[in-house]
């Protein structure tokens, strides 16, 4: 009877040892368990949205090769003497609509990330709960990965802004300070040879 009591006993440990185990393979299985909810698309739409404001053909773009050469050739340090006026005036008009183009490009990427923003706070809230409801580390890890590529991704869209707008202001000053160039070049086309009055 006490042999038959240590075999029950060995049976109900076997028993217990069992269900810890399948209650760790459970709990294994809550941990691996996917999260179901996947924002990247979003995210990445919003950033391609935005970045094809900026690619835009506006003027000046961003590509350096491309910026240095259209900057050197509508904003020189000096003009040739016996530039004409309607080559003055050309170059104006140009230096003016790139200007004002970089301003309507600076407008647009900060209405796409306006609309953009509006997005995320449905993206955060999503994200938020299934993080709060995460039943596992994978549920949690994942949720926490696509919080951090939110994040990123208004990152990338505060650059693309700023640089848009800094892009805007320096056209802006480099007008003023061509202005001054421009006049140079007018006055001597005026003034010409410097006489102006030739007796007969």
């Amino acid at each position: 009877m006490l042999q038959a009591s240590r075999e029950l006993q060995q049976i109900e440990n076997q028993i217990q040892s069992l269900q810890n185990e399948a209650m760790m393979l459970t709990n294994m299985g809550k941990n691996l368990q996917a999260l179901g909810l996947n924002e990247l698309g979003p995210i990445l739409s919003d950033l391609d949205q935005v970045r094809s404001i900026v690619n835009q053909p506006f003027g000046i773009g961003f590509d350096l090769g491309t910026t240095q050469a259209q900057f050197g050739q509508y904003w020189p340090a000096s003009y040739s003497a016996g530039t004409s006026n309607t080559m003055l005036q050309a170059d104006g008009l140009t230096r003016w609509t790139d200007a004002m183009q970089s301003f309507l490009q600076t407008l647009s990427v900060g209405a796409q990330i306006i609309r953009n923003v509006q997005n995320d706070s449905a993206s955060l809230s999503a994200l938020v709960g299934a993080s709060q409801g995460a039943a596992g580390n994978l549920e949690a890890t994942q949720a926490t990965n696509q919080l951090l590529a939110l994040s990123t991704k208004q990152q990338l869209q505060t650059q693309s802004l700023l640089a848009a707008q800094y892009r805007a202001e320096t056209l802006n000053l480099a007008n003023e300070q061509e202005a001054e160039v421009e006049g140079r070049a007018e006055f001597a086309n005026f003034v010409g040879s410097g006489n102006a009055y030739t007796p007969q």
